[in-house]
């Protein structure tokens, strides 16, 4: 860990900034823009922590907690926002995401875009939100999890795919793995009766939006203390087809995709699969059981902050960062 600015761990400062400086093509940019920001709504100047190759960003947002900061950004990829999401799930500490990277499946769920200054405004004019985070042993996700295909998926694309054409890459990571055979697996919700299905893939979301905004879980809601289970089982191309189409034109029933709920999910395959939390790889592992926490983490939220959709509004809160970048210039 790299600690860019020192601050006194008592009366530090009201905010930190936990960065990847990998994703993050111009740190310099990034600086003057959430320095210009917190200026602009009478805040300190934030404490720095970098991310290192052995600590995505956990310990480093523990460190900024303990220093008294307030407001914690997360700017990276999905690693570094699920490390931040671990460490301050069941604190009073706010967590805002600013997207950098070539992936962020929570930064596309709260309508950002790829937009640091909208980040920075929300955070300091948005809302705040308790959500519901996913447990999968000591990491926690806001977004979801998945084993088998989605995994797979992930895998396959490239790191240079991404950073060209950003999230479209994973089209082609998709594509290697269509024609791949189907897991056997028994899947058991809050403690029931095994079900045992061959899917493709299963995925576990607290909150519905895929990479592109595609809605895969219309029905998910981020703090009603329940995980959406989708249960995916094409057979063949016709099938992804026509359960793609099904979920981009948003219909009321999927094909070929089963939707449960549940508090605890337990899911076992007969042999390792591919597994993901919010978009980033986990070891493959012969299962994957999920436990939610409920209302565990304080997140910034485009206004109004009630309404269930994490995008609400961002568009607002788009127009609204004209005043943060033109401050940012301005400190150039």
């Amino acid at each position: 860990m790299t600690l860019l600015r020192h601050t006194d761990a008592v009366t530090g400062p009201r905010s930190a900034v936990v960065v990847n400086p990998v994703k993050v093509p111009d740190m310099d940019e990034l600086r003057r823009l959430i320095g210009a920001g917190l200026s602009q709504a009478g805040w300190p100047e934030p404490a720095w922590y970098e991310t290192t190759p052995e600590d995505a960003g956990r310990g480093q947002a523990e460190q900024a907690v303990k220093n008294g900061a307030e407001l914690i950004f997360a700017c990276g990829g999905d690693g570094t926002v699920m490390a931040v999401v671990t460490a301050l799930a069941g604190t009073d500490v706010a967590m805002a995401v600013l997207p950098a990277g070539t992936g962020n499946l929570l930064a596309a769920n709260l309508g950002l875009a790829g937009d640091a200054a909208t980040g920075v405004e929300v955070a300091l004019e948005g809302g705040r939100k308790r959500i519901d985070v996913g447990a999968v042993g000591d990491q926690c996700f806001a977004v979801m999890a998945g084993m088998g295909f989605d995994a797979k998926m992930l895998e396959g694309t490239s790191e240079t795919a991404k950073k060209r054409i950003g999230w479209l890459a994973y089209v082609g990571g998709a594509v290697k793995h269509l024609r791949d055979r189907p897991m056997r697996v028994r899947i058991v919700l809050d403690g029931g009766r095994p079900m045992m299905r061959r899917p493709r893939t299963v995925i576990v979301g607290n909150v519905g939006r895929l990479q592109g905004g595609v809605r895969l879980l219309s029905d998910a809601a981020p703090d009603d203390g329940k995980l959406d289970v989708a249960v995916l089982s094409p057979r063949s191309l016709a099938h992804w087809a026509s359960l793609g189409w099904a979920v981009v034109r948003r219909h009321e029933r999927i094909p070929l995709m089963e939707t449960y709920r549940a508090e605890r999910v337990e899911i076992r395959s007969n042999r390792a699969q591919p597994r993901q939390l919010d978009g980033d790889l986990i070891d493959p592992g012969k299962s994957l059981t999920v436990q939610i926490r409920h209302r565990a983490l304080l997140l910034c939220v485009p206004q109004p902050d009630g309404d269930p959709d994490l995008a609400y509004d961002s568009g607002a809160a788009q127009r609204a960062a004209e005043g943060v970048r033109a401050a940012a210039e301005e400190a150039e």
